[in-house]
């Protein structure tokens, strides 16, 4: 048999399944916790999960990860050093150390003046032991990147430090978002290294020894070897598999999916098998990006999201994650016997300060590198939970003083400590609709938030599934929007007026009723939505579909991914082919066209077969753009887009 192992790791879960690529069928599955401080250990556990394998039948490890788009998020990465070439554009970059010398090209790829190699070979003696990787981005590189090119050389001459250069990552105008992609690969190049060593490692304790594919965030495969050098294409890549996986098990041409984990749900639209991308390049963490992804909407609701309690009728859910009490409590039982010790509760301070409820536990994630690193109230904090968690409230009268905010805040955000709370699933709990983990411990939680609210245990529980549902419909209508092009506020209470009676259809006191259609059914996917969904599509008067294995969508998506090989060019006036092989001129229209489907074909057949990819399939993407003019049509440019698309060979065997 072969067998294809396809690996996600979500922002609570990572997901594993064993899918057998020629029969389509899933053959085992398996879930664990991600361990965010190291994601391996999750990895590692997901596949121990799966049970014993024959590691001759592994013909092919894929791998969705949230690993890229979550160390932009935290500004983690190594130390970056970029080196500008002709212009500095303006704005900030994600860059340690930033330097400028003489050169670039106009646009139409000729010289403005030659690279200043002397202000070069200063610039890198400077970034020298400063920096872990370098950026190089020239103006109008993507016109003619040969200083761009020239500067690897001379920089590689003297310095063996990872280079990456804008015009291998993007071929779209905009030299600053072009730098900030360039930045930020570079960034990653450390953090991506260093996930695949230890996913190797995992995998030869395994005796798996066969090629490992990543997820690009627009749903397609790139090599390991590609995703070493531009790590960056694989941000977004989750939401992009769960796409690729609810194609797949729905067997839908044209549907919308809900892809609902622990910390988000995510939104996409499918139309007649194809989903709309991020055309301007994908936002990640404010830095806007050159980077093809699919065109998802998320919002922060998930199983685990943060539900909190400000006042009575006062209720929110998300948008933060918190680890819920009945996961804890499995583990730390008392917790629900310290749960009802408490009276009342009400608000630990201003939302401004600190988004928080006496209520809370905190548990140590991780122990600190260095104790007297941490302040005064930090290490007394740490103290206080040394012997397992405990609420807000215990910790106050362990230590005997008020617990500062800004101590748990800071704690918190280093991935020290971790919050503990009411959360959906907990409320699953409490309804016996989900029974993993420990349900007194969510009852209490429930009791103690019910107390608050000014309603009983049931009533309180009741309404958290109906907030659920009801944001998530909202978060459905708000990604149409997005795909049409408008965007809204779901928060806006201008809104309230059409909102209410949508939410409220049965609500006789209101003047008016909205009721919404959708026109296309709703895939679902993720572990909690057999719960909420359904509701959800009553409330939308369309068909909810749940298919099997949907738990595990998102991995099976990683499975099913096409590896596709991208080949762009540009034919500018002059007939000036700027090309990934250089640039070329040529006397006539037809013959720039002939060499750039010639040359760009083979180039593009060459990568796939490089990729292994069997039997590919060639489509070609024009566009040409002329103006009128009394004289006639005017050439202005014509833009190729030639795609080798298809399945490696492994997977086939």
């Amino acid at each position: 048999m072969a067998y294809i192992l396809g690996i996600d790791t979500g922002g609570t879960y990572t997901d594993g399944v064993i899918l057998d690529f020629k029969g389509r069928t899933v053959v085992k599955k398996a879930k664990a916790f991600t361990t965010p401080q190291d994601l391996t250990i999750g990895i590692k556990e997901c596949i121990d999960n799966l049970g014993e394998l024959n590691p001759n039948e592994v013909k092919m490890v894929c791998l969705s990860t949230t690993l890229a788009t979550n160390a932009i998020v935290e500004g983690r990465g190594g130390k970056v050093g970029l080196i500008l070439i002709g212009n500095k554009p303006p704005g900030v970059f994600p860059a340690q150390k930033v330097g400028l010398v003489s050169g670039g090209h106009d646009g139409l790829g000729s010289p403005v003046c030659e690279l200043d190699q002397t202000a070069l070979e200063q610039v890198i003696r400077g970034m020298k032991g400063e920096v872990d990787t370098l950026a190089i981005s020239g103006i109008f590189s993507i016109r003619n990147p040969e200083h761009e090119n020239l500067a690897k050389e001379l920089v590689h001459q003297e310095w063996d430090v990872p280079i990456v250069c804008a015009h291998e990552l993007s071929s779209n105008i905009g030299l600053y978002e072009r730098t900030v992609t360039a930045c930020l690969n570079a960034k990653l190049l450390p953090i991506i290294a260093d996930l695949l060593i230890a996913v190797k490692q995992v995998l030869k304790n395994k005796l798996i020894d066969v090629p490992i594919m990543i997820v690009k965030g627009d749903g397609s495969l790139i090599s390991e070897e590609k995703a070493r050098f531009k790590p960056i294409e694989t941000i977004l890549s989750g939401p992009a598999a769960s796409i690729v996986g609810a194609m797949f098990l729905s067997g839908l041409e044209t549907f919308l999916t809900l892809d609902m984990g622990g910390t988000t749900s995510d939104i996409g639209i499918i139309q007649n098998k194809c989903w709309r991308m991020h055309e301007e390049g994908a936002i990640v963490a404010g830095w806007r990006t050159h980077i093809d992804t699919a065109g998802i909407s998320t919002v922060g609701l998930g199983g685990d999201s943060y539900i909190t309690v400000q006042g009575k009728g006062q209720l929110t859910i998300g948008p933060t994650r918190v680890i819920p009490l009945s996961v804890v409590g499995e583990r730390y039982p008392y917790l629900a016997g310290e749960l009802n010790q408490m009276q009342r509760t009400k608000a630990l301070c201003s939302d401004r300060i600190f988004n928080g409820q006496t209520m809370d536990s905190w548990i140590i994630l991780k122990t600190p590198r260095a104790r007297e690193a941490l302040n005064g109230d930090e290490q007394l904090i740490i103290e206080a939970l040394e012997d397992g968690p405990h609420n807000t409230q215990i910790i106050k009268n362990r230590i005997g003083k008020y617990v500062s905010p800004f101590a748990l805040k800071s704690l918190e955000q280093a991935g020290i400590i971790g919050r503990i709370s009411f959360t959906p699933t907990d409320a699953l709990h409490c309804l016996g609709q989900f029974k993993q983990w420990n349900v007194e411990t969510a009852l209490a939680g429930a009791r103690v938030l019910a107390n608050t609210y000014g309603c009983d245990q049931e009533k309180f529980v009741s309404l958290c599934l109906e907030k659920m549902t009801q944001s998530l419909a909202l978060a459905i209508l708000q990604g149409i929007s997005l795909k049409q092009g408008y965007s809204f506020d779901i928060n806006d209470p201008n809104f309230k007026f059409f909102l209410e009676p949508f939410l409220k259809p049965t609500n006789q006191n209101l003047d008016i009723q909205v009721p919404i259609r959708l026109n296309y059914p709703v895939v679902a996917i993720g572990a909690p939505v057999t719960a909420y969904l359904p509701a959800v599509g009553d409330l939308l008067q369309t068909k909810v579909i749940i298919p099997e294995h949907s738990e595990v969508a998102n991995a099976i998506g990683a499975a099913m991914g096409k590896v596709s090989e991208k080949v762009i060019v540009l034919i500018r006036p002059g007939y000036t082919v700027h090309a990934p092989w250089g640039l070329e001129k040529y006397t006539l229209y037809e013959e720039a066209c002939d060499q750039v489907l010639t040359q760009g074909k083979e180039l593009a057949l060459e990568n796939a077969k490089q990729t292994g990819i069997i039997e590919p399939e060639l489509i070609i993407n024009r566009d040409k753009v002329t103006t009128e003019t009394d004289f006639g049509p005017v050439f202005i440019e014509e833009y190729f887009e030639i795609i080798a698309s298809g399945y490696c060979q492994e997977r086939v065997i």
